[in-house]
């Protein structure tokens, strides 16, 4: 169980960046893997008075505050349509309604989970993240650097046209996934994200040219093959390291003919 000392509702960002330099202290966004922790928190600061709680869609871009939800992130209907619906493809299993209405996509990004959906599904999107000290740096970059004590304000998603797809494998349904995988072509560029491996997602790119045709069945085979290769994968209670390969062939290959528009058989 956590022991909480002294709770926070910050009123300012800066207030909120300069409580969170403190060694003990931690921000605690929808609180619920965090909770699970056996720890002592020095300061909780929470973020709710902030305005973090809503997603600005202009003609450029997406800007999702961290404090939104899962639950915001599935229902919103620009962000799916933009994105033939992967949005909520992405986020809909994840252990139930009531769940999704508290967990944070902050929570989610800045934790950089390796069973993150919400990560693997913003990897596959042209996504930046903005952080208080730090600026705004893309996302790709953002999940391999150092964890510290800065504050991730936004995700901005830019709008670069193009066609999205998700995949996951569960063993049950609102489960943890055995292994995600996020597909997207945006101006002719294509990138493959692989997660829950179970470690952090990882991007792919066709630096093969496998795919600078078209998404025919032979070229998706190929691409998978390379994917699989590429893709390094582990054990764990969910799955073997060798079925996690086997499954990003599979997913890969029904990702590309999916985005092909190619009907799927299986």
């Amino acid at each position: 169980m956590m022991n909480i000392q002294n709770y926070v509702q910050a009123e300012t960002l800066e207030e909120a960046y300069q409580l969170n330099q403190k060694r003990s202290a931690r921000v605690i966004g929808g609180m619920l893997w965090m909770k699970m922790a056996r720890n002592t928190v020095g300061t909780a600061i929470d973020l709710c008075r902030l305005g973090l709680d809503t997603i600005e869609e202009t003609e450029d871009q997406f800007s999702i505050g961290a404090m939104v939800t899962l639950r915001q992130l599935e229902q919103h209907a620009g962000l799916n349509s933009w994105t033939q619906g992967a949005a909520a493809q992405a986020v809909r299993d994840i252990i139930g309604v009531q769940f999704r209405n508290m967990a944070t996509v902050g929570g989610s990004v800045w934790g950089r989970f390796g069973f993150s959906d919400v990560l693997t599904f913003l990897l596959s999107l042209d996504t930046y993240v903005e952080l208080y000290h730090g600026g705004i740096v893309p996302l790709e970059t953002f999940v391999s650097m150092k964890r510290d004590n800065d504050i991730l304000i936004r995700i901005q998603i830019r709008k670069t046209s193009g066609r999205f797809v998700y995949q996951a494998m569960r063993n049950q349904r609102t489960d943890f996934p055995v292994l995600t995988c996020a597909l997207s072509q945006t101006d002719g560029n294509f990138r493959a994200v692989i997660g829950a491996r179970p470690g952090r997602a990882i991007v792919l790119r066709d630096t093969q040219g496998l795919l600078k045709d078209n998404f025919s069945e032979e070229s998706a085979e190929a691409f998978a093959a390379y994917a699989a290769e590429q893709t390094p994968t582990g054990s764990n209670v969910r799955g073997s390291a060798a079925y996690r390969t086997r499954l990003v062939r599979v997913l890969v290959r029904r990702g590309l003919l999916e985005l092909g528009g190619k009907e799927i058989w299986n």
